[in-house]
């Protein structure tokens, strides 16, 4: 489930996880700073874009990472006109967009490992004070990697809900996703017991 890494020598390969994970966070935390207007989140999306061509990455594998979460942004969408304005709605939707396609490219571009390596170097010192940097950095790993495998979840289950002419029914929509989810996190749970994570 967190085997998304594409082979490559592009730059974005090469550089350090732990460097691309501080640039992660400060470009996730930035565009939601800085960003406010939505040809700004136009700029936005056309720079992430250029990071995905320049780290080789085909446009197909890009827009499958984002395909996921077309049912999630029209439920927000309709959520922020009805309750502020569609100008505002495109910021937040573009916002979200920009923030999952970064982590997309982090992923695809960052084998597991050297993220996990990263985050158990810089958290190292914290075993003196009881702190399992090995579990943080799973913890990390796997959060980043659920956050497509969610709205894929989305996706599938509002493709069932249409398909039995429910589409704007909210109920037939939450609730299955809230069942899936938590067979999944059941699911994930059990494989890394299996694995020995919890094992002290």
């Amino acid at each position: 489930m967190i085997g998304l890494y594409r082979p490559g020598d592009s730059p974005l390969h090469r550089i350090p996880a732990g460097v691309k994970l501080v640039l992660l966070l400060a470009s996730i935390v930035a565009t939601t700073v800085l960003v406010r207007t939505p040809p700004q989140v136009l700029v936005t999306g056309a720079v992430v874009a250029g990071l995905f061509a320049v780290a080789g990455i085909p446009w197909r594998v890009a827009v499958a990472q984002l395909r996921p979460l077309v049912w999630m942004l029209l439920i927000i969408a309709v959520f922020q006109v009805l309750i502020t304005s569609p100008a505002r709605a495109a910021v937040v939707c573009g916002l979200l967009v920009v923030s999952v396609a970064l982590a997309a490219l982090f992923t695809l571009t960052t084998r597991v490992s050297d993220l996990l390596d990263a985050v158990t170097r810089w958290l190292g010192p914290l075993r003196r004070v009881g702190v399992d940097p090995e579990r943080i950095g799973l913890l990390l790993a796997l959060a980043i990697r659920c956050v497509p495998l969610l709205a894929g979840i989305v996706h599938d289950v509002a493709e069932a809900r249409r398909a039995r002419g429910l589409e704007w029914s909210m109920t037939a929509l939450v609730t299955p996703v809230l069942v899936r989810a938590l067979r999944t996190a059941d699911a994930m749970g059990d494989a890394l017991a299996a694995r020995g994570v919890d094992d002290d």
